[in-house]
């Protein structure tokens, strides 16, 4: 095989990938300045150089193939990736730029969120795009540069900065916690208990903590994201435990009531990152903005 054709130039993949997306040489000439019939060229000698037929011909237009619509999934995410290669080396030298950050869903947008103009505030010139993620982060695949996780300890291979511990508290919408004039933990443990996959094991430190025998537990529901554990029972669906930070607004204005009983669980949140991210300046600037905020608000 000649490896050559293995790597085409990049203005055959940046034909192909314009007029895939719009499925279009006229729309994609547009876009790149050139003329029609100039795209029409330059997919025809890709084609010819995979040795694949990347697009149907049906009178004026085109459509893709099977083929070539698994390219352009894979052509796309790589030009992605060059082109925010490009950004990030312009940046360095500028200092600004932009950072892509992954965090937990209901961290972000009842923690995170609200804060973050306060960090543009001082930082006008990065930008931070968000993306929501429970799983794991592969950084080396994603192209998310870091990422605020929840987790027992430090990951392996990756920078980590603690932010805080996580608290947990019971959340009760203020239809049940009014049918008792006080809550012990035996009263809870007669309940529906609602709670998250990712922390499954919560209740059972729970009632380990407080004494009580698992087999007492009425496991309810289980949730993806905390966000749909607190609107359950807010629907009076059960009781939840969740994280102090993530419903203190609801706490507040009495959307949520909870009993006295905190917990301390023996997970942590934490910004994570490979080290050869920990140079990005938009990564120190967001990293110093949140480790002050954290400081301030989550430890203070």
């Amino acid at each position: 095989m000649n490896y050559r054709n293995l790597t085409p130039s990049m203005s055959l993949l940046l034909a192909f990938e314009a007029a895939a997306r719009h499925e279009s040489y006229t729309r994609a000439a547009v876009e790149l300045a050139l003329t029609q019939s100039a795209v029409s060229r330059q997919v025809q000698a890709l084609e010819q150089q995979l040795g694949v037929t990347l697009f149907r011909r049906e009178g004026r237009t085109v459509k893709l193939t099977d083929v070539g619509r698994l390219y352009q999934r894979e052509i796309s995410e790589a030009l992605g990736r060059v082109r925010s290669a490009t950004l990030h080396a312009i940046a360095h030298q500028a200092g600004g730029g932009s950072l892509r950050l992954a965090t937990l869903p209901t961290f972000g947008s009842k923690w995170l969120l609200p804060r973050l103009h306060e960090f543009y505030r001082s930082h006008p010139d990065v930008l931070v795009h968000i993306n929501s993620r429970i799983e794991p982060v592969d950084f080396a695949t994603s192209g998310i540069d870091a990422a605020i996780v929840v987790a027992t300890s430090e990951l392996p291979g990756l920078i980590c900065h603690r932010l805080h511990a996580e608290e947990l508290m019971l959340i009760l919408s203020p239809t049940l916690a009014a049918t008792r004039p006080s809550w012990s933990p035996k009263d809870i443990s007669q309940q529906v208990l609602l709670s998250v996959a990712n922390n499954a094991n919560a209740w059972g430190e729970w009632f380990t903590h407080h004494g009580l025998a698992h087999q007492a537990m009425r496991l309810g529901p289980s949730f993806e994201l905390t966000s749909h554990l607190i609107q359950a029972v807010r629907a009076d669906i059960g009781i939840g435990l969740v994280p102090r930070i993530l419903i203190s607004d609801e706490l507040a204005s009495g959307e949520l009531s909870s009993p006295a009983l905190p917990f301390a669980s023996a997970r942590s949140y934490y910004l994570v990152y490979p080290p050869r991210n920990q140079a990005l300046p938009a990564l120190e600037a967001f990293r110093s903005w949140l480790l002050d905020k954290a400081g301030m608000e989550l430890r203070g």
